[in-house]
């Protein structure tokens, strides 16, 4: 039989004892808020497939941005508004003093304990990641259409030629 080493941070885990597995490892992150989950990747992602099969889509390039535009001001909302206080617990918004003066106010929800937190992991992840991936992506769309002469804008329609 094969000795284990004592400083292997490896477990035995029975493959058939479901019991066994739940009581002695802990339960992976699951998803609390699943409409809030698919939300947060929905709109961010129909942007950069309806912006990647533009062309397809639609022959207008003006029905095309709007649509996208639409998509990701329904992202910002769903993001300041619903996922980031379900999430990851954030929220924040703008507050004008007597003076007229605008300050901007920032709200994180504190975690009291590991038994009780109130912030999935999970979710957490799916937060962020989505969060910092689709504007990565769209800086990529922006650096190629300008490397590539590929800027859909400066095409008026009028291909004539000398």
């Amino acid at each position: 039989m094969l000795q284990q080493d004592s400083n292997d941070d490896t477990e035995d885990v029975s493959l058939f004892d479901a019991e066994e597995e739940t009581t002695n490892r802990p339960r992976k992150a699951k998803i609390r808020h699943p409409v809030a989950s698919f939300f947060h990747l929905f709109f961010r992602v129909s942007a950069i497939i309806v912006y990647l099969l533009c062309g397809l889509l639609s022959s207008s390039f003006i029905t095309c941005m709007v649509t996208i535009i639409l998509l990701l001001s329904c992202d910002f909302w769903a993001v300041k508004n619903v996922t980031g206080r379900l999430m990851v617990g954030l929220r924040w918004w703008n507050h004008i003093d007597e003076d007229g003066k605008s300050h901007w106010v920032f709200e994180s929800r504190k975690e009291s304990s590991q038994e009780n937190k109130t912030v999935s992991e999970a979710e957490s992840r799916i937060f962020w990641l989505g969060l910092i991936a689709c504007p990565v992506l769209w800086v990529i769309f922006a650096f190629s259409a300008l490397f590539s002469f590929r800027v859909k804008w400066l095409n008026t329609g009028d291909d004539q030629t000398s």
